[in-house]
């Protein structure tokens, strides 16, 4: 399995645009600097007042399938 640790500060206004199915997908520069884009319906757990702030780590498989996306 793969993870990859990255941090996300997103405003409830901008967050709107993913709710809504405008963006669809995340895009992040994970901690050792590679970019990863992920489906945005993966961080509708984590919104509340204020947005999405902090750090997160996302694990794949081998077939690169999302397995899990936690913050830490």
């Amino acid at each position: 399995m793969q993870r990859m640790r990255f941090s996300v500060d997103i405003s409830a206004e901008q967050y709107q645009t993913y709710y809504q199915g405008v963006a669809k997908f995340v895009r992040v520069q994970t901690e050792d600097g590679r970019s990863l884009k992920f489906p945005a319906s993966e961080l509708q757990k984590f919104v509340s007042h204020n947005g999405i702030q902090g750090r997160f780590e996302i694990i794949f498989n081998e077939q690169h399938k999302l397995v899990s996306l936690n913050r830490i």
